[in-house]
């Protein structure tokens, strides 16, 4: 893949640009800031960016902003954010948005290799890729909620590692149990749900949201707010360092 890398601590940003390199992608650029995350992709029009959440000048939100403003208005483009802690609204700005294509991991994440570069792999292949740590904080926000409570506790566990981005066969693997078993809890997960056979494969993400505790897209009312919108923030339109 064609990747641009935005990440202000040097010694870090070499090493990814060496993991990415190494492992054959071509990286096109590696910046510091939000600004030049931003030109690097409107000159070399990229596959991926792997973007760090805080980026100057204020190490605040800069990171974020400019990836959530990357998958606007360049929609071809994968995003892997990378952030030093679980930060749960930069999360859900990215989860309440396109799925396609995207991935949220910690930093510590890097150190496993061969699991960095697989989701590097598996997020430019238009999968998604969730840190279980930010997973497990967002899931706060959904447990009370009714139509969760018809989960069984083994579907709660199949519909948590879906919102990993995991496969059915890495599923099943993690619980240990065959494909088909992992099959028939994600069918029964869904009839539970109220997604109905005729959404296609769009129940599976329909699912990981509701798991998640965000608005179902499928189910939103006449005049509501449209599927990607976060119900309390205002989709971001534009960069302001």
């Amino acid at each position: 893949m064609r990747v641009v890398v935005a990440e202000d601590a040097v010694l870090l940003r070499a090493g990814l640009v060496r993991l990415l390199t190494e492992a054959g992608h071509e990286v096109l650029a590696d910046v510091d800031t939000a600004e030049d995350l931003l030109r690097a992709v409107e000159q070399h029009a990229p596959d991926f960016a792997l973007v760090d959440v805080r980026l100057p000048p204020t190490f605040t939100d800069e990171g974020i902003r400019a990836a959530v403003l990357l998958r606007a208005q360049h929609p071809g483009i994968a995003v892997l954010v990378l952030s030093q802690y679980v930060e749960e609204r930069y999360a859900a700005e990215l989860i309440a948005s396109r799925r396609d294509g995207l991935g949220y991991l910690l930093k510590d994440r890097v150190a496993d290799v061969e699991q960095f570069l697989e989701s590097v792999e598996t997020v430019g292949a238009g999968g998604t890729v969730l840190d279980p740590e930010v997973v497990a904080q967002l899931l706060v926000r959904s447990r009370h909620r009714q139509d969760l409570e018809l989960l069984s506790p083994r579907e709660h566990e199949v519909l948590g590692l879906m919102a990993q981005g995991l496969s059915n066969a890495s599923i099943a693997a993690n619980l240990f149990l065959t494909e088909s078993s992992v099959e028939k809890n994600i069918r029964s997960v869904f009839t539970k749900l109220g997604l109905a056979h005729e959404d296609g494969g769009n129940r599976r993400v329909r699912a990981v949201l509701r798991y998640l505790g965000y608005p179902d897209p499928g189910a939103a009312p006449p005049g509501a707010a449209s599927p990607g919108a976060h119900p309390t923030r205002p989709t971001h339109q534009e960069f302001r360092p």
